[in-house]
């Protein structure tokens, strides 16, 4: 059975099993629009597959040449956490990722390279998350987030709490870095989105779990600001996060924010989801260091409806 075709099946046998069907206006979430020429901040897009509403949002934004060039190393970094398939949401939808490794070569990347430090054993999370297959079928390789020797030592020099740890050397070296979280209660953080997703590039998660994890992710945050952020709100996980228990967990939103500033998106998602944005406190802290703006009336933000 052919990727996209197996991947839909799962999908749709979620919503088929009782996943409810729901959606948030853009006015409630971002206000008014304002009519303002380019550049865009911000990109929503609602109503569509997440790898259909991926190519409206990214057109909107300006195309993947606004963020790769030819000869670029890419470095996607999806949430491959966890050992569960695509219906569960626990995990980036696998046709999103695969679009946006597709629009990387297009754009005329050098190469696209996949991977997280994963909670559950790396290769099953890979398979059955349906992401590797979905990177491999689009052009990009996945890279093993297992691998100690690939985590280097990083200080992190606007650190509150986190002032150093090993960051996986991917990020270092990449020419573009894409950072595509899924949207999804955890109750930890309250909320896995943007700058949670980031936890996923270092070796030592569980430093920040035993420092103040809201300050040790703003902290993070400050390292390396990855070039795009598309938070994939397609399936979303309201409840028993970062796992999820079963797809009554799930609620069929399909929402996907497209962004630069990881303080701005995250304050967005928090808005689509339901809950007080200053719950989650790293935003704020975030924002307080200078990683970007809760103030999403101030930015130029295009809505789209599939």
């Amino acid at each position: 059975m052919k990727r996209r075709v197996f991947i839909q099946k799962t999908l749709g046998a979620s919503v088929a099993s009782g996943v409810l069907m729901t959606t948030v206006g853009f006015t409630e979430v971002f206000g008014e629009e304002k009519q303002v020429d380019d550049p865009v901040d911000m990109v929503a897009v609602k109503g569509g597959g997440p790898d259909v509403m991926f190519e409206k949002g990214i057109e909107a934004m300006g195309g993947m040449s606004r963020f790769v060039k030819a000869g670029d190393v890419v470095v996607v970094k999806p949430n491959i956490g966890w050992d569960t398939p695509p219906d569960r949401a626990a995990d980036t939808n696998p046709l999103l990722v695969g679009k946006i490794v597709e629009h990387c070569l297009k754009a005329g990347a050098k190469e696209v390279l996949v991977f997280d430090n994963t909670c559950d054993e790396w290769t099953r999370c890979y398979k059955n998350s349906g992401i590797e297959e979905a990177v491999k079928s689009s052009g990009g390789k996945m890279v093993s987030g297992k691998d100690k020797k690939m985590y280097k030592d990083a200080a992190i020099t606007k650190g509150v709490s986190l002032k150093e740890t090993k960051v996986h050397e991917l990020v270092n070296s990449a020419d573009v870095f894409i950072n595509v979280p899924v949207l999804k209660n955890h109750g930890g953080a309250t909320m896995s989105l943007t700058m949670k997703n980031l936890m996923g590039v270092v070796w030592d998660r569980g430093w920040w779990h035993k420092h103040d994890l809201h300050q040790c992710i703003a902290d993070f945050a400050t390292y390396r600001k990855p070039d795009l952020n598309i938070i994939d709100g397609y399936n979303v996980m309201k409840r028993n996060g970062p796992r999820g228990v079963s797809v009554a967990d799930v609620v069929n939103m399909k929402y996907q924010i497209l962004s630069t500033d990881m303080v701005a998106a995250d304050t967005a998602a928090t808005k689509i989801f339901g809950v007080d944005t200053a719950k989650v406190k790293h935003i704020e802290l975030a924002q307080e260091l200078g990683v970007g703006t809760m103030d999403l009336k101030s930015l130029n933000i295009k809505r789209i409806t599939v």
